[in-house]
């Protein structure tokens, strides 16, 4: 049998590549165990861009957990020398009661963080890229902006293995279970203990961990990319913010600046639009016409500048739990073995480094002063 670790991570996606970074960084020796190639593009951490921001409209009770991972992101940048953050500055546009908006300024209320409210003669004079109607507002906040997934995999990848740990790729897990003190995972090519597991499986969810009482679905979702009518210069970062923009039809459509230069074009998608469930082993990676045409209708009216000619789409997945809320704590059938990581997708990116210094604390501690009650399984559980 192969060595025993002190800690397997099954998943090198951002939760997983980031755990891998921190427990190492502890001195705990780490097996790290991915199913494809580093810095894949069959998950979801990949695309070129995700967007950050702290004003949290979700819920506030993420904000701590925001705020955490700024610091964090700042230190694999330094670390690594990579860009991971570009801080643009970002808005949550509609009309004043709808999601973006209410929920981003009651949770810039709640941590007093700094931000503007503009209403559309404002939006239009600062971003001469967005066309809002009369009766829209905008929460401005300077610290939102977008982060790069492949390169933050790729460091936290870098620093996992600076640090020691063992990454084993092109490896997929067959299967674990509890093993004397810890547990045992099987791979196609191997059979390795530890004392203990984190499990980052992103889309695979519903297969690694079936038995957590957590309904997970996985939909697919598509990014678009766009070169705007005049070319990108208006588009970039210095002059155009990421931004999250819901309609009076309650559709929500995100979008960000040009980053890769005149060629790049600007990337856009819906939020959350509906699709039938899938999983990672029959989603559709064709994206058909009228898709692209749905999406270029819906900025039509948003940018000026859109759509413009499309230039290429790409697929992703969403693992999403019924509440869209996270599930970061142990295994509830293994709680001091195992710990778990899932239903992140939609809002989870961000996140990145402080799940994994959240995952690191939970196995090798049990604890974490980070508030994660949220994120607690038990709360799908029914009484009867």
């Amino acid at each position: 049998m192969s060595p025993t670790y002190d800690v397997i991570v099954i998943g090198l996606g951002g939760m997983g590549s980031s755990a891998a970074h921190h427990l190492s960084a502890r001195g705990a020796r780490v097996l790290g165990l991915e199913k494809f190639r580093p810095v894949h593009n069959r998950g979801s951490s990949h695309g070129g861009s995700r967007i950050t921001r702290q004003s949290y409209f979700e819920d506030p009770a993420y904000v701590p957990l925001l705020l955490r991972a700024y610091e964090l992101y700042e230190d694999l940048e330094r670390a690594t020398g990579r860009e991971i953050a570009v801080l643009c500055g970002g808005v949550m546009v509609g009309r004043p009661d709808s999601r973006p908006v209410s929920g981003a300024l009651r949770s810039a209320r709640a941590w007093d963080l700094p931000h503007e409210m503009l209403d559309a003669s404002a939006i239009r004079r600062r971003f001469p890229t967005l066309t809002p109607g009369d009766d829209e507002v905008a929460l401005y906040e300077a610290k939102a902006g977008l982060l790069r997934p492949e390169n933050t995999v790729a460091a936290q990848l870098q620093l996992a293995t600076r640090q020691g740990a063992d990454l084993h790729f092109d490896e997929p897990v067959t299967r674990w279970k509890p093993y004397r003190d810890g547990v045992i995972v099987h791979t196609a090519e191997n059979t390795y203990t530890a004392g203990r597991l984190v499990i980052c499986p992103g889309a695979w969810a519903p297969r690694l961990l079936a038995d957590i009482g957590v309904d997970i679905t996985i939909e697919r979702q598509v990014m678009y990319w766009f070169r705007p009518t005049g070319g990108v210069e208006p588009y970039r970062p210095e002059r155009h913010p990421v931004y999250i923009w819901e309609d009076a039809a309650g559709v929500e459509v995100y979008g960000f600046p040009a980053i890769d230069g005149p060629d790049g074009g600007a990337k856009v998608a819906f939020f959350r639009r509906e699709s039938a469930p899938t999983t990672p082993e029959t989603i559709d990676r064709t994206v058909r016409a009228e898709e692209v045409r749905a999406m270029a209708d819906q900025v039509s009216g948003l940018l000026p500048g859109l759509p413009g000619a499309f230039l290429k789409a790409a697929t992703c997945m969403y693992s999403t739990t019924p509440d869209e809320h996270f599930v970061i704590a142990p295994h509830p059938a293994h709680p001091g073995s195992v710990t778990v990581a899932c239903g992140f997708s939609g809002h989870g990116f961000k996140f990145v480094p402080v799940v994994g210094e959240i995952l690191a604390d939970l196995a090798l501690t049990g604890t974490t002063a980070h508030p994660i009650g949220l994120f607690d399984p038990a709360r799908f559980a029914t009484s009867g």
